[in-house]
């Protein structure tokens, strides 16, 4: 007899058989009820002949237990997904005594770790990480603090508390965060480090005054984000040999572009993944420094103590480096510094801000460099945007506008009316999107583009010339994304556009 197996993504447990089983004793057992069938209840488990779980779930749901077999990884979302806890985190701030700003009660409240504020912090960074959130928006507005998560790129509603609860709740964050309790008129930066559902994240805190209040932003490092390799984050297999090859190159620039958030530095730290950390030395100045790797000398940026990003990258030429990763290029000096790192013998990464990566090139001429400069030192770039993946377990295909139509055949030489997109259904929260991944443009500098940018060639006339050496645009890569039902015209034409 074959075991019974069930696919959680596309049969959700009913919320009356949750009821009957704490949150704590289905992560304990790697179970979640999924049903209650006449007096059996059918419970989803990643082992099913656990005789302990199935005697355990029977004494507290009071009734006969069906195990179903589920993989390990369905279940844990399934857990993450269905035991909310705003109802918890509402019950907490309740016991949250209002009072005047300045109060010193607040204060003393926010230092007592099981106060109802710290339990209340904790738990709305629980649902955070359930959600798989990036980042947690707390904004005070005047008749309430409005509790905000981004996932997948995009800003999403969690809940209302009282406007009494933001004082303490910041409190409390600037206390964690080594802050200024008592300063709430300046902005302030600051991190903190904790463990949620089995897993350590460290947190970025950015506080900054608002008319209603502080209002408070915190960026969730997830530790399993830093060890994404290439492949994983959405390169097409041309792309990733082009890249690839540009990393084999032992010296020269490669600077990748994008705006905030476009996953500028998850593809840099995974760039220096795939490179050899024995047999090279490789230094990174970062600011700030948002994960930590083994065999890898990383240097925080400190503008107070002098450490900028061209004091950093001048001291590491210091240091017999091979690899070189610079945060960032925001200014001359730093651009001149990275140049000439890169003439000098050595591999220099690092991300600078342009629309697009021919806009690459005329940014570091705008910054000071002489074309020749640039022709010399640069290996190739990489302009980047994310896009959101469809969700698998709601997809069906859609008709769409004549605009995105006529823009994806026009790409993808390729004409559909209908595309996949999400209906919405509680794997992606009833968004229709469920992760995201990265459209990218290569620019692979090459003896025609050198001689060009020598030439003082113009825009229109390198990107041309990029065309021609078989450079793939933002708007193309993501609409061969879209013919493979990855991503929708919509979400592509959000975040790239044409150029003429």
């Amino acid at each position: 007899m074959s075991e019974a197996r069930i696919n959680l993504r596309k049969q959700f447990p009913q919320p009356e058989a949750i009821a009957l089983i704490p949150e704590d004793m289905a992560r304990k057992y790697n179970a979640i009820p999924v049903r209650i069938s006449g007096n059996a209840l059918i419970v989803a488990m990643v082992n099913p002949s656990d005789i302990f779980a199935l005697e355990a779930l029977a004494h507290q749901s009071n009734l006969r237990v069906e195990p179903q077999a589920a993989p390990r990884d369905e279940i844990q979302e399934a857990i993450d997904f269905n035991y909310r806890s705003y109802a918890e985190i509402e019950k907490q701030v309740s016991y949250i005594p209002s009072g005047e700003e300045g109060d010193s009660d607040h204060i003393r409240l926010t230092t007592v770790t099981d106060a109802p504020v710290a339990q209340a912090l904790i738990l709305i960074i629980d649902e955070a990480v359930k959600a798989r959130a990036s980042d947690i928006h707390l904004q005070p507005q005047e008749d309430k603090l409005r509790v905000r998560y981004r996932i997948d790129g995009t800003l999403q509603d969690a809940l209302s508390l009282p406007p009494a609860t933001c004082i303490p709740l910041i409190s409390r964050i600037k206390i964690l965060a080594n802050m200024n309790i008592a300063d709430r008129h300046r902005p302030q930066d600051g991190q903190f480090s904790v463990e949620a559902k089995g897993r350590f994240i460290d947190i970025r805190v950015g506080t900054t005054p608002t008319v209603y209040g502080e209002m408070a932003a915190l960026r969730l490092l997830y530790k399993a984000r830093s060890t994404m390799t290439l492949p994983e984050l959405g390169f097409s297999n041309d792309s990733l040999t082009t890249y690839e090859k540009m990393l084999k190159v032992p010296y020269g620039m490669i600077l990748v572009s994008g705006p905030t958030g476009a996953g500028k530095t998850t593809t840099l730290y995974a760039s220096i993944n795939c490179l050899d950390r024995i047999g090279r030395n490789i230094i990174t100045v970062e600011d700030p420094v948002e994960y930590r790797f083994k065999n890898i000398n990383q240097i925080q940026v400190n503008t107070k103590a002098g450490m900028t990003f061209a004091s950093g990258l001048r001291s590491i030429l210091r240091l017999d480096p091979n690899v070189i990763l610079v945060g960032e290029i925001r200014d001359a000096e730093t651009a001149n510094i990275a140049v000439q790192s890169a003439l000098t013998g050595h591999l220099v990464l690092s991300s600078i801000h342009a629309n697009d990566a021919v806009g690459v090139v005329f940014r570091l001429l705008d910054l000071g460099i002489e074309p020749f400069l640039v022709a010399s030192s640069l290996t190739g770039i990489v302009a980047q945007r994310m896009v959101r993946r469809v969700c698998p377990e709601c997809a069906r295909p859609v008709r769409v506008s004549l605009l995105e139509q006529m823009v994806y055949t026009r790409e993808a030489r390729d004409e559909r009316t209908e595309f996949m997109y999400g209906a919405g259904c509680p794997a992606c929260s009833q968004s229709g999107y469920r992760g995201r991944m990265g459209i990218f443009e290569i620019l692979q500098i090459n003896d025609e583009i050198r001689t060009g940018l020598i030439k003082g060639t113009s825009t229109s006339e390198l990107r041309a010339q990029a065309l021609k050496s078989g450079m793939l645009t933002l708007l193309k890569d993501g609409m061969l994304k879209v013919k493979a039902n990855m991503t929708t015209p919509s979400e592509v034409l959000r975040n790239a556009y044409a150029v003429d």
